[in-house]
């Protein structure tokens, strides 16, 4: 009854936000993804002492089963502390190659002492829902639960077999998400539904644009050491293993690789400059038509949301030195995280950082887990075309393009392994009010119902 309450409170709070969503009425489905998310979210999915990413698992499965997949047809599989889930869905061609949808389970710490709720104890408030995931990625992963389940009930049959996998590791080590991409490399294409997204404005809440993601910028973390004898701090040497070492990092800090774009980020230049301050949108048109243009790239490099989407960034984001306060230090280490524009190697990067630290002094190492580098997905029709019909048949006037993700997610091991992959979560939220990996993360519930038509309209035209 509680979550049949709120299911209809998102409603009204979608009228009274003035969110123009062409939503049909599937109220069983948007019962159950709010209900799960609860359910999933008080689940404390963390990697370590007490992960229970397993159990997740099982509520998924559980809920899976109950909306008519076969036992047999959904594993949960254990890895370390954690697990991995695929459930699949037979079609009728099994010479067609299957869609898979990925998600993943586990969740980024979050310290309850930090946060205004506890992160674990869901919480549903003026229309959010508040609790870590709720954003990054237990209501998206019940979504689609929700949505597949709908699709049965109303009696969809597939024509090629639809996979739903999740991850339980993608926020660390990502050794699931690994293996998935592995098992499914024989897969026409990923929907991957913790990527891609939808804009609500700031003060009207209403829908601005909606991006799907074809691409990311590869993860890589380069070790940085200098070492030298120490000494006795009351005698002093120009060769300081701290000093060396922090001047390599102020030169690296001055470099600016050379700006890059590509298709898809030309696209959404073009398409996205419109939504920005007048400043920052003349410089995404400017940098499209040009991307040595000087002035628009010091206005998009000055600016976080967009310096990572002209190029690969390299920043220090840990150090470590000396062994005494009344010693010369010994050694002095530094980890510099790369965010790498697609195309690049890291190792070609790590020569670049080597060349800019201008120090034979300072030795360089990847010591990069769980990321390999890819190149982006192709735009393809079949695609591009779904993807417009899902979101306009909910929201007939939004514009639709691509975007280059700055994070790293399960796409990329898809792609690593030869399989176009997707970013495509229809969630809507305003900019300010993501706080995925942050405190007090939530998510409005007038996504909830836009969300399982848009999935009711792409799942059946990428499957049929």
């Amino acid at each position: 009854m509680r979550t049949m309450l709120l299911a209809g409170s998102a409603a009204a709070v979608m009228m009274a936000g003035g969110v123009q969503a062409a939503v049909q009425s599937h109220p069983q489905a948007e019962a159950q993804a709010l209900d799960l998310a609860e359910k999933a979210i008080a689940l404390r999915s963390v990697r370590g002492p007490g992960n229970r990413t397993p159990q997740v698992a099982a509520l998924y499965k559980a809920a899976l089963v109950a909306g008519g997949f076969a036992d047999k047809d959904v594993t949960i599989t254990p890895v370390d502390d954690t697990a991995y889930l695929i459930a699949r869905w037979p079609g009728s061609d099994p010479s067609l190659k299957p869609l898979v949808i990925s998600g993943h389970m586990d969740v980024v710490e979050a310290k309850p002492a930090d946060w205004q709720r506890d992160p674990f104890t869901p919480i549903v408030e003026n229309g959010y829902l508040f609790g870590r995931g709720s954003t990054d990625m237990k209501l998206d992963g019940t979504l689609a639960i929700a949505s597949l389940n709908e699709l049965r009930r109303e009696g969809y049959k597939p024509r090629r077999d639809i996979i739903i996998e999740f991850s339980g590791d993608e926020e660390t080590t990502m050794k699931t998400s690994a293996i998935i991409a592995s098992k499914l490399a024989n897969t026409e294409l990923v929907l991957n539904i913790d990527g891609g997204g939808g804009v609500l404005d700031e003060q009207t809440a209403r829908p601005q644009y909606f991006t799907w993601q074809g691409a990311e910028k590869t993860y890589a973390d380069f070790q940085l050491t200098v070492t030298n004898q120490g000494g006795h701090s009351s005698e002093p040497r120009v060769d300081n293993a701290i000093d060396r070492l922090a001047a390599a990092l102020l030169r690296i800090h001055d470099y600016r690789f050379t700006p890059e774009i590509n298709d898809l980020t030309r696209a959404y230049f073009l398409d996205a400059a419109k939504y920005e301050p007048p400043q920052i949108g003349a410089a995404m048109r400017a940098f499209a038509a040009d991307p040595t243009d000087k002035q628009a790239i010091d206005t998009l490099a000055a600016n976080p949301a967009t310096v990572g989407k002209i190029g690969t960034t390299c920043v220090v984001t840990m150090i470590d030195g000396g062994h005494a306060l009344n010693a010369l230090p010994q050694r002095a280490e530094a980890n510099v995280n790369c965010r790498i524009f697609p195309g690049h190697k890291p190792a070609a990067i790590m020569a670049e950082l080597a060349r800019v630290a201008a120090d034979p002094a300072v030795s360089f190492k990847d010591v990069t887990e769980g990321s390999v580098s890819t190149d982006a997905s192709p735009m393809r029709p079949d695609f591009v075309t779904a993807v417009n019909k899902a979101m306009a048949s909910v929201y007939p006037d939004v514009p639709v393009f691509p975007a280059m993700s700055s994070g790293a997610s399960d796409s990329m091991w898809f792609r690593y392994n030869g399989v176009p992959s997707y970013g495509a979560s229809p969630v809507f939220i305003k900019e300010s009010e993501d706080f995925s990996h942050g405190l007090n993360e939530r998510t409005p519930l007038t996504a909830i119902a836009p969300a399982i038509d848009y999935y009711l309209v792409l799942i059946p035209e990428l499957s049929k």
